[in-house]
């Protein structure tokens, strides 16, 4: 293995390890709120495919930068990866991650500023994400396996 491979993945053992304590404590946040335990496992589940998959995919990179990478996931990353990609699971997903920011910053590790964009690219930027789903599906459905 060359040493940048091992570096990356040196790199993505150490992040998936902070990862690990992010997601426990936004599972507590979230059961503090007082959400049903199914609803929770989702967060966490949507939270977690988001940092330990699509963030150490290309690079090794951290929640907290993360925060920025909604739109290419969800435009470029997520339809063509995830096979149960629908317009359903985007709308979770993003649901999601807007309550793992929001508690990202309010313990402090990213900025108000950050969450509110996220925010504002979930709204502004939900029906195109719906439609690439859409579009790739019917895409799919064309090809004979």
């Amino acid at each position: 293995m060359s040493d940048d491979c091992e570096k990356w993945e040196a790199d993505c053992e150490k992040i998936r390890m902070e990862n690990e304590k992010l997601l426990e404590a936004f599972g507590e946040w979230l059961d503090a709120k007082g959400l049903k335990k199914k609803t929770l496992q989702d967060h966490i589940f949507n939270a977690d495919f988001f940092i330990n998959t699509y963030l150490l995919y290309y690079d090794a990179t951290f929640a907290s930068e993360g925060v920025h990478d909604i739109s290419s996931f969800f435009n470029e990353w997520f339809c063509r990866k995830a096979m149960w990609a629908s317009e359903n699971s985007v709308k979770k997903i993003a649901a999601s991650l807007k309550k793992f920011y929001q508690y990202l910053f309010e313990v402090g590790v990213v900025k108000e500023r950050d969450v509110s964009e996220l925010k504002a690219t979930c709204r502004d930027e939900m029906p195109q994400w719906i439609e690439a789903v859409r579009q790739f599906d019917a895409l799919a459905d064309l090809d004979e396996w």
